[in-house]
């Protein structure tokens, strides 16, 4: 993850005008401006850490959004701490040495952002334990929040999951609406094929194994086994390895940690879900800060 990005410096930097964070009218009038102070980080539960990155560079962004700050924050952590290590209750993420006011300024945003990320990776790491054996490999979606996707898609890299489509131009994916619109699978796969960009996989839904074995007809290159039952999901393993070409299968649609391992089981390519960003529950972080 690159922080110092144009892209993650704008969802810091809106992160910080949110909270009108440079407008601390407590830290104003309680702290002095020559305080510092000294904040370290703590996991109160066990998880899985995504988000250190964001401490240092948040703390950067909130100086060049004030203009007044001039010293520099220390952030410094164990060596054996990194984004997608697991930690356990109480251990110790990062110490942050710096202006007390800007610290207590700064302290929500970096909570916030490290407490979704690591609450993402957390219950990726859960989806991700459950398939250990197969060869399933879990996949995002774009069920994310407006605007955090690059931190949420990166969460679920540090959980050990895998990013599908970052966005509409990453692929070409035909989905039930498109088929409606394009006047069926045959001539929407037709027309993708022969208007994708490059060589971008043209992959498309189906809801059941008739429909299946009618698009791998027509040059379907990757198939979306939407809301099929594990053992509709077994055949079509089955009626693709079959053929003389490899042709990656995804299944999608009502999966969760109870029955995600009856999935992998029949040999499918790729699950994904939806869950590990639009359901995910922030992991508790807190931060607790005494004069340097």
């Amino acid at each position: 993850m690159d922080w110092t990005s144009r892209r993650i410096t704008a969802i810091l930097e809106n992160a910080l005008l949110e909270d009108r964070a440079t407008r601390d009218a407590t830290s104003y009038a309680c702290i002095d401006v020559n305080q510092r102070a000294s904040a370290t980080i703590l996991a109160k539960q066990d998880c899985v850490l995504s988000g250190l990155g964001c401490i240092h560079r948040i703390l950067d962004v909130f100086a060049m959004l004030d203009g007044t700050v001039t010293s520099h924050p220390e952030v410094t952590s164990h060596t054996e701490i990194f984004d997608g290590v697991r930690l356990s209750k109480g251990q110790s993420i990062a110490v942050i040495v710096h202006n007390a006011r800007v610290v207590l300024s700064c302290e929500r945003v970096i909570l916030n952002i490290m407490q979704r990320m690591s609450g993402i990776a957390t219950l990726t790491r859960r989806y991700v334990d459950e398939v250990e054996g197969t060869k399933a490999i879990i996949l995002d979606t774009r069920k994310t929040v407006p605007g955090l996707r690059l931190l949420d898609k990166y969460a679920v890299t540090c959980g050990g999951g895998h990013n599908h489509r970052l966005d509409l131009s990453d692929g070409v994916l035909i989905k039930n609406n498109h088929i409606a619109l394009a006047g069926g699978a045959v001539e929407a796969i037709e027309r993708a094929l022969h208007n994708r960009r490059g060589s971008q996989q043209v992959e498309i839904e189906v809801r059941s194994l008739e429909e299946l074995d009618g698009v791998l007809e027509h040059g379907a290159e990757a198939v979306l086994l939407d809301n099929m039952a594990p053992d509709q999901v077994r055949q079509a393993v089955e009626r693709v390895g079959k053929l003389d070409f490899p042709v990656p299968l995804e299944a999608s649609g009502g999966i969760t940690l109870e029955n995600i391992r009856a999935y992998a089981e029949t040999g499918v390519n790729f699950i994904s879900v939806g869950a590990l960003t639009h359901s995910v529950s922030a992991v508790d972080l807190s931060m607790r800060i005494g004069p340097a």
